[in-house]
């Protein structure tokens, strides 16, 4: 067992976080805080004033738990407020965190104070911060359910020290967590250090002279046992007719917003049935510390009822003791330690007779109470504040020299490597681009698609802008223009998608999605193609099947599509058909995406290539001058990237296991070099628009997904030769090599290089002018937007409702 003491801290060695001194230098708590009205917010501001007070030179700022609906008036030591049900509250936090650098990050956990399921959404703030944690636990679960289970085993892993506040709680993360001891410490919940005093002043002041006053303090809620303690009451009276019982508290706030003071008036109801109204006294009203200091100072004997064993700490049974107040409680596990040698008295759990025994007994006889107040006051000296920081600050001196910073995986790495083409060429045969491989072999079992090939040839442009020779490219990109030109079916106004290795169509259409590709390719191609003949033809193709593009209500239809009009439309800024076609796809897009900021998404859930719905909103924003459709991007985007976040802030594509899952990113796998892919392209588009690092950050976080900066840390693709697994399992890497994974993969290396391009110092590359005179990027469309990075206005609607559909995929 590890007790912490203030010698710890005078063998800490240097840190490189440090002051020059060595003294620790700053501390990030994170927890409810005041004006919020709950007991952790008033435990997480006690330890706060207490650390300030033991460590003078260190700053201590709050990371501030607000629950959901409400808004408080925090002062500045409120670094940041994190609404509980809101992720990409918790990511911004852990952004803001680690731009302080502070030594620790030590966290007030309890059950149903953060968001998500068990809040877990605490998890994405501390998965994604740098600094060392430090965990400390206010309750402790036998019998948790499964997603309690799965986050707060997490929450054990990630921190580097766990606190509890009682042995019990020691030893049931010892014995049924599996913590190893080393890991955890035994700090007890604080207490004011006030001396012992009579009571009869304290209950002058408060007018209550000639009572024998028996006192309960917290916010009230079904689950105290305060029904036990009233109907105690008329035996207590009969002996001791002066008694009174005072309720002290308000009704919680979660409580009053469901029902309003239905279970108040309940139990004034009980009292009035048992005629005890006269020894009964309700103060309905949220206490501050000093008023509760007041209240306790006056009581002869304290009450906690509370009905269930499994409690490890009680933070007014806390207060109770250090107060030197005779304690009449349950024995919850807590109130056994605390209470133990003769500092108290327990009682059976729902048992009235026994507390009205207890209270009868020590209120007859003074001396027996004195002596159990003088052996309460003495343990209560353990417990004073200044003692608990003394064992907070070892706890801190102990992990800094231990468990330093972790590698930021979201900062700039070495330069992406350069694209290679040896996985493509061997995909690729005298047809175009086969699906499948099985392993490194390819399996003509499952033919072509044209999705594959669309990107393919959109990737030999990409290739191209990131310096591969002419000679290498031009073979390809013809073969991959050949199939997307055969796969185009005039009659039906589509293009096929699925071809059997006989190069016989499976189908005379394929599906919205696969047709929208190869509709952006084409765009691409005759915005960027390096001959004026492969221009032409994608030109014509395009206007083909622009004839035919009503209709499609598929979300990632639109966003498709929306890619190749935005880099037609931005190439020639002279094609109004196509610009009118663009915007109204792209508000309609925009018109789908939800106002709910805990899920800010156009879909009830998560499935493939998502991070393109908000990139191809931030391209036609720029090209079409629009700020509103550049702030959804970006508000989506960001939202998107929060839910990306997995153990020590890698990224985490979202995994196939939520395919059709509504409002959940829980199931981890399988991850899709897809995600990444698409992920590094739409914050090339926000850095473009915004200029904001940030996106530099992000980009760079999704791309070493690739290399193996993942949560199995197991790398997916060989830069030497530009293969890529096909995904992430439980297990490690699926170890085939299909076309999607390999295009994802070099898509991702060439919209590194064009970030690279693109983030230099200096004005950006332009070759013509919009019509207002700003420069208009010359990058790929597909890997940066148009240069402007004027600021976004705020706006206040996003254009027409339009129907759309989920993906047809």
């Amino acid at each position: 067992m590890h007790r912490v003491t203030a010698e710890t801290l005078q063998t800490a060695a240097p840190h490189r976080l440090l002051s020059s001194s060595g003294q620790i230098r700053r501390i990030v708590l994170v927890g409810s805080f005041p004006p919020r009205r709950c007991g952790i917010a008033t435990f997480t501001s006690d330890v706060r004033n207490a650390l300030l007070a033991a460590a003078p030179q260190a700053a201590v700022d709050v990371v501030a738990m607000a629950d959901e609906g409400e808004t408080y008036g925090y002062g500045e030591e409120v670094m940041f407020a994190v609404r509980q049900d809101h992720l990409e509250d918790y990511a911004e936090a852990a952004r803001r965190i680690d731009a302080l650098e502070p030594d620790v990050v030590c966290v007030q956990h309890e059950f149903g104070l953060f968001g998500g399921p068990a809040g877990e959404h605490l998890m994405a703030l501390l998965d994604a911060v740098q600094a060392p944690v430090i965990a400390t636990v206010h309750t402790v679960l036998s019998h948790p359910t499964e997603d309690q289970r799965r986050v707060f085993a997490r929450l054990l892993r990630r921190a580097s020290k766990i606190i509890v506040m009682a042995e019990r709680g020691h030893d049931m993360l010892r014995d049924l967590w599996g913590v190893p001891p080393r890991k955890l410490a035994i700090v007890p919940h604080g207490a004011p250090d006030r001396p012992l005093v009579d009571t009869a002043g304290p209950k002058q002041a408060l007018g209550l002279e000639g009572r024998e006053v028996l006192l309960t303090f917290g916010l009230l809620s079904p689950g105290k046992g305060l029904e036990t303690a009233i109907r105690a009451l008329p035996d207590i009276v009969r002996a001791r007719p002066d008694a009174l019982y005072v309720v002290l508290g308000a009704t919680h706030p979660h409580l009053v917003a469901r029902e309003g003071e239905v279970y108040r008036e309940g139990l004034a109801a009980l009292a009035e049935a048992l005629g005890v109204t006269a020894h009964i006294r309700f103060e309905n009203r949220y206490v501050d510390t000093p008023h509760l200091l007041e209240w306790l100072a006056a009581a002869d004997i304290y009450l906690t009822p509370y009905p269930n064993e499994a409690q490890i700490t009680s933070g007014t049974l806390s207060y109770a003791v250090a107060l030197g107040k005779a304690v009449i409680s349950t024995p919850y596990w807590h109130a056994q330690e605390l209470l133990a040698d003769g500092r108290g008295v327990l009682t059976p759990f729902r048992d009235a007779a026994a507390i009205a025994r207890a209270a009868t007994t020590l209120l007859s006889r003074p001396d027996t109470m004195a002596e159990m107040r003088r052996r309460a006051w003495e343990k209560g000296r353990d417990t004073v504040w200044s003692r608990l920081a003394e064992s907070y600050l070892g706890v801190v001196s102990e992990v800094r020299r231990t468990a330093p910073w972790r590698a930021d995986v979201r900062t700039e790495g070495p330069r992406p490597p350069r694209p290679a083409l040896g996985g493509l060429r061997r995909m690729t045969d005298a047809c175009g681009l086969l699906q499948h491989s099985t392993y490194g072999i390819p399996d003509r079992n499952h033919g072509y698609c044209v999705d594959d090939n669309a990107r393919a040839l959109l990737l030999t442009h990409r290739l191209r802008a990131a310096g591969l020779p002419a000679h290498d490219l031009d073979d390809l990109a013809t073969a991959y223009a050949a199939f997307v030109h055969h796969a185009w079916n005039p009659a039906a106004g589509r293009f096929r998608n699925f071809m059997g290795y006989d190069r016989r169509w499976l189908e005379d259409a394929g599906s919205d999605d696969s047709s929208a590709r190869a509709y952006w390719a084409a765009a691409i191609t005759a915005s960027e193609a390096p001959s004026q003949a492969m221009r032409r033809w994608a030109r014509e193709l395009c206007e083909a099947a622009g004839k035919h593009l009503d209709g499609f209500t598929a979300l990632r239809t639109y966003a498709f599509l929306i890619l190749g009009l935005s880099s037609l439309v931005r190439g020639d800024l002279t094609l109004g058909h196509e610009r009118d076609l663009l915007e109204r796809l792209a508000k309609g897009l925009c018109s789908a995406l939800s106002d709910d900021a805990d899920w800010r998404w156009f879909e009830p859930f998560l499935t493939y290539d998502n991070a393109r719905l908000p990139e191809a909103l931030l391209r036609a924003g720029q090209v079409l001058d629009d700020d509103a459709l550049t702030k959804a991007g970006l508000d989506a985007l960001g939202w998107l990237c929060g839910r990306q976040v997995g153990p020590g802030g890698v990224f985490r594509a979202v995994g196939t296991g939520n395919f059709g899952r509504l409002n959940t990113t829980a199931a981890p796998f399988d991850q899709q070099p897809l995600e990444a892919a698409a992920t590094v392209d739409a914050c090339a588009a926000a850095f473009a628009a915004t200029g904001d690092i940030r996106w530099l950050s992000e980009a760079r976080r999704a791309f070493d997904w690739f290399l193996g900066k993942n949560e199995l840390g197991a790398p997916l693709a060989d830069p030497e030769s530009g293969e890529c697994y096909d995904g992430l399992t439980p297990t490690g890497a699926n170890l085939n090599r299909g076309a999607e994974s390999i295009l994802s993969f070099q898509l991702a290396v060439c919209a590194m290089h064009a970030l690279e391009r693109l983030a230099q110092p200096g004005p950006r590359p332009a070759d013509k002018a919009s019509p207002e005179g700003r420069p208009v990027d010359r990058c790929p469309s597909s890997t940066t937007a148009n240069s402007d990075s004027r600021p976004i206005r705020n706006v206040s609607s996003f254009g027409p409702s339009t129907s759309l559909q989920t993906p047809d995929r």
